[in-house]
This record gives C-alpha cells, sequence and structure tokens, in this order.
C-alpha cells in the first residue's frame, strides 16, 4: 500500500480567474454550465472534506475546461493565463499538505506568448509542467507554431498535460447541427486524444525530442484498446490511399508507429473501469502510467470518482511495485512535487 496518492489530473477554478472568464465569455459558453454546476470546483471546505476520506490523499491541480483559448482572443488570453497561473500557484502556496503542486494553464492561440508563460510558470512560480488540450479551438498541434512549446518543455524536462477537447457543436454526422446525448463527450474525447496523440507521432516529435514527456487524459484515449489496428494496422500507413504526404510522414519514422505510442505517459482517470485500467496499464507499462481521478467531475461533486479509482488501482491484478509506481513513485520521478513530511 503506498503512503501516498498522488492524483496528477484533477481539476479547480480559482475565484479570481473565473471571474475573468466569465468577464470575457458568455455564460453559455462552451462547458461553462457544467463547471458552474460543480461546487468541489470552487468550494475547498468541501473539497478538503472528501480528500480527509483517503489518507495520503493529495492534489496536483490544474484548470477546468474551457481552455484559455476557448475564452479569450489572442490579444488577451496571455493576461488571463498569467491570472490563471499565478492563482493556481497561490493556492498551492497556501494549502501545501493538499496541493502538491499545480499545472500551468498556457494561452494557445498566442503561441509565442505560450512558450513564455511556460517559461514565467516553471521558474517564477514552480509549476510541475503545462496543460494544453487536443486542439487549439479547431486546429492540429502538429503545426511548427507549436514546436517551440514543446521543446522548451522538452529542455526544462517536465511534462505537458494533454486534456482532450471537443464541442457540442461538433456533430457526428455532416448533415446535422450538433453533436446529441452528449456523444461529443463520451466517444467525441477519447478520440480526440487518439488522434492528437497520432498526430503527434507521425509529426516526428518524437524523434525530433526523444525527452519530451506528454500526459493523456483518460488512459490514452482509445489507443490502448485499439493496439492491433494502432500496430499492424498503421504498419501499412500509405497502403489504403495515395496521399504522399503519408507516405513521407512514416518513412520518416525511425521506428514502428506503435512504438511512439507507447512513449506518451498516460494516467488512470477512467472513472472506476477496472478492465479498462489493467488494459491501459499493459499497453504503457506501470512506468509510465500515474494515478489520477478527473477530481471533481462525477455524480457526487468529487468523492465518487475519487473512491472508484483509489478501488480500482488497489485491485488491478499487477505488483505492489508497479502499484506504488502508479499511486506515487512515477509523480515523484517526473514532477517537481511539494509533497508534505
Amino acid at each position: 500500500m503506498s503512503e501516498w496518492k498522488v492524483d496528477v489530473f484533477c481539476h479547480v477554478l480559482p475565484d479570481r480567474y473565473y471571474e475573468r472568464m466569465v468577464a470575457h465569455s458568455a455564460s453559455g459558453a462552451y462547458m461553462q454550465k457544467r463547471v458552474r454546476g460543480v461546487r468541489t470546483l470552487y468550494d475547498l471546505e468541501l473539497r478538503f472534506r472528501m480528500m480527509d476520506q483517503h489518507p495520503g490523499y493529495v492534489q496536483v491541480i490544474s484548470l477546468a475546461a474551457p481552455p484559455i483559448e476557448a475564452v479569450a482572443p489572442p490579444e488577451r488570453s496571455p493576461e488571463l493565463a498569467r491570472v490563471a497561473n499565478d492563482a493556481m500557484a497561490e493556492l498551492v502556496s497556501r494549502y501545501p499538505d493538499r496541493f502538491v503542486g499545480f499545472v500551468a494553464s498556457l494561452p494557445m492561440n498566442a503561441p509565442e506568448a505560450a512558450v513564455e508563460e511556460a517559461e514565467r510558470a516553471v521558474r517564477e512560480l514552480g509549476a510541475t509542467g503545462v496543460q494544453v488540450f487536443t486542439n487549439v479551438n479547431g486546429a492540429p498541434l502538429d503545426q511548427p507554431a507549436y514546436e517551440p512549446l514543446f521543446a522548451r518543455m522538452s529542455q526544462l524536462d517536465l511534462p505537458v498535460w494533454v486534456h482532450p477537447t471537443r464541442p457540442p457543436e461538433h456533430a457526428d454526422y455532416p448533415t446535422e447541427r450538433r453533436s446529441k446525448y452528449d456523444i461529443w463527450w463520451a466517444f467525441g474525447w477519447p478520440y480526440e486524444t487518439s488522434v492528437f496523440m497520432a498526430r503527434v507521432v507521425f509529426w516526428g516529435l518524437f524523434d525530433r525530442y526523444p525527452n519530451l514527456k506528454i500526459i493523456t487524459h483518460h488512459m490514452g484515449g482509445m489507443v490502448p484498446y485499439f493496439e492491433g489496428r494502432v500496430g499492424w494496422g498503421l504498419d501499412q500507413v500509405g497502403r489504403r490511399t495515395d496521399e504522399e504526404e503519408d507516405v513521407r510522414a512514416k518513412q520518416a519514422l525511425r521506428r514502428r508507429p506503435l512504438d511512439y505510442f507507447r512513449m506518451f505517459y498516460a494516467d488512470t482517470a477512467l472513472f472506476g473501469a477496472l478492465p479498462a485500467t489493467e488494459c491501459g496499464i499493459a499497453f504503457f507499462g506501470p512506468e509510465r502510467v500515474l494515478f489520477a481521478t478527473d477530481f471533481p467531475f462525477d455524480p457526487e461533486g468529487g468523492s465518487l470518482f475519487l473512491r472508484e479509482t483509489v478501488r480500482v488501482v488497489e485491485n488491478v491484478s499487477f505488483s505492489p511495485e508497479a502499484k506504488h509506481a502508479i499511486f506515487e513513485g512515477n509523480a515523484r520521478r517526473l514532477l517537481r512535487l511539494r509533497l508534505p513530511g
């Protein structure tokens, strides 16, 4: 049994940032209805009572959706990111026995400012890494404008957290105006994560920055379950279509595509699904899986996913050493944590 349970992907909404966010966007904007109804995003006393039910449980906090670039235009998003990161650093300083680190948020619609804010957050505020989303207002990240950020994080030797994003307006069929029944979230978000990973792989990013550490939310989306398609299937890129761009990208890789997919890190935020968790651990390896709950986005405002994720990790069919690595060891190794005691 691990002494610490370090939750590396859980969310908050500091008051100061929330007020600025609302001022920048309409009340009906993407994800705002969702976050407004989750009290434990801002009620810390309630949050701490839930945390107290699990001895040794601490959090590395990150900002809840929506992405900053979905809230503010490029001329305003850098200032909004600074407000968010200053507030997060203040929470860590005020409650070091609860929040052992924070993940910086970035204005990704202003790429140069994003690199500057990443540097400031890490060097001046002590951030454990940075959070990006799977796309920037619908644009992919495998573009030259975003490579300096990945390069900088590789130099800083700190992870990039990747959170999925896809709004309800992203319809499931081109003949419709919206995605029905929360399909955009239930299936769209894991798909978004998987697409992000594939684009990074074929972009050759890990060949250029082998030290780069990318933590994918929700156990790498669909990738572990589709190991066969990712493996033997993507070995055949270029045989199904005649796109020269695809052929050139595949030929430029130094390894099989599957090998690069295993270079990502993943978290256990699978909402209490034991078989899926074991599938993910088997795919990435215990040394690349970190404990996370997605607190507090569950029907109980945080306690359900926390309780169920602890139960699952304690009961996976892996060794005590592997469970220790997932609960604590990998986080200690990858992050600059302010662990109590």
